[in-house]
């Protein structure tokens, strides 16, 4: 049985994702159609080389969180392996509600609706579908993971997750 998916990128070169959530969200059909959404809008019209994906960007992002992970672990930060697999799946999944040329179209379609609360409709329906595993990235992805109170169960070591993912949670314009 296969490990992990190995996918050659562009920018970063191969990716490996590993078997289990990750790889179930990388070959979901919501996730596959970010291949063809374009992430610089019309910017190829102009310049014909000027090629790429949101399935790119969000596996790029993915290959990145991975790397900033390690590092933190390198550092003598703790990170538990639940918290490590939903910061990568909420990473994954930060641009799951763009729709056809990226933000050019964004308020033209639905106003007063951005990618991201459309992100985050997605994410709760693929959630259902996947009987619960993408929670504590939906947590992360809004925001409120930890929660901050007192009596907050989460572990004390999951501070680093805010600012490790803040350029990809619903107040980013990205």
């Amino acid at each position: 049985m296969q490990s992990a998916k190995i996918i050659n990128d562009p920018v970063f070169g191969f990716i490996r994702v590993p078997r289990g959530l990750l790889l179930d969200i990388v070959r979901h059909p919501a996730f596959y159609r970010l291949s063809r959404i374009k992430q610089l809008g019309g910017a190829n019209i102009v310049y014909p080389g000027a090629q790429h994906t949101r399935f790119q960007h969000s596996l790029g992002a993915f290959h990145l969180m991975g790397q900033a992970i390690r590092s933190l672990q390198q550092k003598g930060h703790f990170i538990f392996d639940i918290e490590a697999e939903a910061v990568q799946a909420a990473i994954l999944l930060h641009d799951i509600g763009h729709g056809p040329f990226s933000h050019v179209l964004e308020h033209t379609l639905i106003s007063g609706v951005s990618h991201e609360d459309i992100s985050l409709m997605v994410m709760e329906q693929m959630n259902e579908e996947m009987r619960g595993q993408l929670a504590l990235a939906i947590k992360i992805f809004k925001d409120e993971y930890p929660s901050g109170s007192s009596t907050n169960s989460s572990p004390p070591s999951s501070t680093w997750i805010a600012s490790t993912i803040s350029s990809a949670t619903p107040s980013s314009q990205a």
